[in-house]
């Protein structure tokens, strides 16, 4: 008489200890991981903001150049503006724009002292949504070293 071999028992799922081990690795990958995208994400903010500043720039420059050199006393001009003889004219902007944090961006035009010249500031209020008028970390159209 034939005697059939004891049959293999197939093991199913994982142990107590690879499951642990799984989740240790994974913890590590998320620790070393998380602080550099979160890094990544600021910069990226930042980044985000300078490009919303130069587009505006340049919307308040056409703006000035279709108004003989005048330009807008606040961003709502660039809403509803309206030619030489009082006629409206097409938008330059949908909405007033705001920075990444979900704030407006500020806008103010001076005159340079010395030259006479109208100069557009154009600033973010930066990561702490506070208004430091162009300081701190606020980001804006012109380098704050001058």
């Amino acid at each position: 008489m034939k005697r059939n071999p004891p049959a293999r028992r197939r093991r199913t799922g994982f142990t107590l200890l690879e499951v642990l081990l799984v989740l240790v690795i994974l913890g590590v990958i998320a620790a070393l991981v998380v602080p550099r995208l979160t890094g990544t994400q600021q910069q990226a903010y930042i980044q985000a903001a300078e490009v919303a500043i130069k587009d505006l720039q340049a919307k308040i420059e056409r703006y000035a150049i279709q108004h003989d050199g005048t330009y807008p006393q606040s961003l709502e001009e660039l809403l509803k503006p309206v030619d030489k003889n009082g006629k409206p004219m097409a938008p330059y902007i949908d909405e007033l724009p705001k920075d990444p944090w979900g704030q407006v961006l500020n806008y103010q035009v001076e005159t340079d002292s010395t030259t006479g010249q109208a100069v557009v500031k154009i600033w973010s209020n930066g990561p702490n949504r506070q208004n430091e008028n162009g300081s701190g970390d606020d980001i804006t159209s012109w380098n704050k070293e001058q």
